[in-house]
Order: C-alpha cells, then structure tokens, then sequence
C-alpha cells in the first residue's frame, strides 16, 4: 500500500486546546496564553511563531547533547525502516545487548546487568520491585518496607509516588503503599545557604536511617532510595560524606541502596553517573532522560551482580523476573541510545560539563542580590535559584510568573518547582551562552519582583 500519510512543512498551530489534558501542567493559564513549540535545534527551541529559546533546561533535564542531533534522529529512522518493533519477552534485538554493555562499561565496576524499561517512573518501580523479589528469594522476605527522602521525587507511578517525598505529588492520592517511611531532606538554608557544590553540613542526615531502623527493625527494610540530586524539588545536591554515610548504614543492616540518577546520569554532574563523582557504589541505579537525548522514551535499572545473581536460579525455561513492559528495549530507544552514547564519547561531554562547572557556578551566583532571591545553589551543570514566595497563600506565584516572563517576554526556557527556578542546560552550552542564560535570568527576576 502507499503511504499516505501527510507531509505538510508548515506548523499548524491548532485553534483547540481542549482536548488535550496536558501532565504536570496548570491547564486552565496555559491555554489561555499558550507555549508552543514547534523545533529545536542545538540549544535553541523554535515557537510556533519562529522565536528562538535558548533552552536553559534540556527540555526536561533531557537533551544533555543539545537538540536537532541528525545522528541520534537517522539512526532512528534507519530502524525505523528495518525493524519498527520486536517482543521484548522470550526475544531480543543485537541493538538492545549491545546497549546494555555499553552502559554497563560506563558505570561503576559491580553494576554490570541492565533492565530496560521506558522512563524514570518505570525505572523506580522496576528497582524497588526487584529489592522485594530478591529479599523474597532469600529468604527474608520479612524485608518488605521502602524508605525514601523527603522533598525526593521518583516519578509518578505507585512505588515511586510513595516513596516520594514531595507533598503536592502525593496528597491527592490517599494511602498509595503501606509499609513506607522517609529520611529527612538534606536541606537547610540557614546552614548551606549560597552553596557551590556540595554543602558542608548535613551528612549528619543519613544518621536518620539508624533511628528508622531501631523503629521498624532492619528485618523489616528492603530498599532505601534516594537521588544523588534531589532536581525536581530544586536541585538540592547531596551534602559532602552524605551518600557513602548512607551506603555504611545500608551494608551494616543488610539494606539495599538505589540511587535514582535519571536526571544526574549522563553527564549532569560531570560524570556518566553520580554515583562515580561520589565514589559510592549503590546495589541498583535507574536511570532515563539523558540515555537517549530525550530523543525516545527510554529507561533503566542498572543491577549488582549479586542481585542479578541470586534470580539466575531453578529450572533454566522459567522465567527468573516476572515484571517487564512492551516497549522495554525498544528498537527505535535501543537506536537513539547507541547514537547518543557514541556523541558522548566523541564529543568528551561528560569531561566537558565537568570542565564548565566552575564557570557556570560562579556566572549563576552573580544573581545573588537580585529582588527576591534567598538562596542560590550549584552542582554540575546544574543551579537552584528559590525566590521569596509572593506571599503565604501564594507559595509558587512568583515561580509561575518568572517561566511565562522567561518564555513570552525574554526567550528563555527554565524549569520550575514552586518558587525555585531550576537552571539545567544542554552540555554542549558556550560559556558565552551561560552568560546570555544569567543575563536573561536577572531580567526575569526583576520583571516578577
């Protein structure tokens, strides 16, 4: 048959908006002043319009590589056209084993088995699934409670919601998973206020864990989960002997630690994972986003060999792991892994962010003054600007107003939690780009003071 599918050039902008009930978005202002895009190219969105916005936040913590990668999209569409989709159960594709040992080769030594799965969310569940199924198989399967982090985020579904610790994403939701608790967050303004990097204080909050375990007892934990980063509560990075602090705990009560690097993998903060810049080996890592550019959904758990291990057992035609997705290893994701892996490598953009973190740390800090701005914080590539709530009943107006002033009125995209503005560009970013990012930021600052 032909293809008849059309090949219109121009964007059509759509006369309605009703339709579509968009995520994580305040549907009702956005439709009525929309944010359409309608390309991308390198560190620039294009509107609907034809203005460029210089993308500050990698689209969603995403396009590590910055955007319009013709090596990622023909690759793409080189599997398009010979193997659109393949049943990820009981059948594989070459593409999918050899990403996997490539992203097995850039992690720490140990974490040597990838699961796939499609995005962030399915990452968290699949990696506190699998600490339940393996206390299960070895006989403790008493060890059922999951410990997250408060103001933690770990994607939208069940596990992840629960283990969650940011309250507008779980009121609404009642009960979610019993048998849940949280470590406090790592955060304290008065303590780490304007902080490049790793804060000084707050290790001492992994000791939180010694008391959840006297309360619970350690036969009862499974997993603790925590983010090297907290990025979508505002980027919070992890105060300096925290996370080895929170490994010690774990080994000395036979805890498994996951770290969820889905926005710190990839090059985020310097390196392909956290975990190697903290030196900290976790038992499982998820991973998403920067696997793929953003360019298809794609996600991962990266397993211990000893997790892995303890599954490899009974007769060799049962399945080991009853838990998987249609779409785990795609074809299409496998290809635009592989392609954006090879732009890491030849274009070093790990080492690069590395390189530029202290230039953009200190281009981010000369906010520091501006109206309204209480505390600055810098890891990476990575910046958490929070801003004076408009007032106590209005916690998150004054975050709103700076992303629709940012986007209408300076051409500047930039992420949001609440009154924090979250800084997250494309690693491919000029130091002169960081310096029209600042210069943007101060305008949008002053604009909703």
């Amino acid at each position: 048959m032909l293809d008849k599918s059309p090949r219109a050039n121009t964007v059509n902008v759509p006369n309605d908006l009703s339709a579509h009930w968009m995520p994580f978005t305040a549907n009702r202002a956005f439709k009525k002043q929309p944010r359409l895009l309608a390309g991308a190219k390198d560190m620039h969105y294009i509107t609907a319009d034809g203005r460029n916005i210089i993308d500050a936040a990698s689209g969603m913590w995403c396009t590590n590589a910055g955007h319009g990668r013709t090596q990622i999209s023909s690759a793409i569409a080189k599997m398009a056209e010979t193997l659109d989709y393949a049943p990820p159960f009981q059948f594989g594709i070459p593409q999918a084993f050899e990403l996997a040992s490539r992203i097995a080769e850039l992690a720490p030594d140990g974490l040597d088995h990838v699961f796939f799965c499609n995005s962030g969310s399915e990452a968290a569940d699949t990696a506190l699934k699998i600490a339940l199924a393996y206390h299960q198989i070895n006989g403790q399967g008493s060890r059922t409670r999951l410990i997250g982090r408060v103001r933690g985020y770990h994607g939208v579904g069940f596990g992840g919601t629960a283990v969650g610790g940011i309250v507008n994403n779980r009121k609404i939701f009642g009960s979610l998973l019993a048998g849940v608790d949280h470590l406090p967050a790592t955060y304290d303004r008065e303590k780490q206020a304007f902080s490049k990097g790793e804060p000084d204080y707050g290790a001492h909050f992994a000791d939180e864990l010694e008391n959840l375990v006297n309360l619970h007892g350690a036969n009862t934990i499974a997993a603790v989960i925590v983010e090297p980063m907290a990025g979508s509560t505002g980027v919070i990075p992890a105060p300096k002997g925290y996370l080895k602090r929170l490994r010690e705990i774990t080994q000395k009560h036979g805890i498994l630690l996951i770290f969820d690097e889905v926005i710190t993998g990839y090059g985020r903060l310097g390196y392909a994972f956290a975990a190697e810049r903290y030196g900290v080996l976790p038992d499982m890592l998820t991973f998403a986003k920067g696997i793929t550019n953003g360019a298809a959904p794609m996600g991962g758990v990266l397993v211990r060999d000893t997790i892995h291990d303890a599954f490899m057992s009974g007769p060799e035609h049962m399945v080991e792991l009853t838990h998987g997705y249609t779409y785990s290893a795609h074809p299409l994701a496998c290809a635009a892994g592989l392609a954006t892996l090879d732009i890491y490598r030849d274009e070093k953009l790990f080492e690069r962010a590395r390189s530029l973190e202290p230039t953009f740390a200190d281009a981010v800090m000369t906010l520091k003054g501006l109206p309204n701005v209480v505390d600055i914080r810098t890891v990476g590539l990575t910046a958490g600007i929070d801003l004076a709530p408009r007032a106590p009943d209005m916690v998150g107006k004054r975050g709103y107003d700076a992303m629709v002033s940012a986007f209408h009125d300076n051409d500047l995209m930039l992420r949001i939690a609440g009154d924090t503005l979250a800084l997250t560009p494309p690693l491919i970013i000029s130091e002169d780009q960081i310096g029209e990012v600042m210069d943007k930021v101060g305008k949008v600052i002053r604009a909703v003071a």
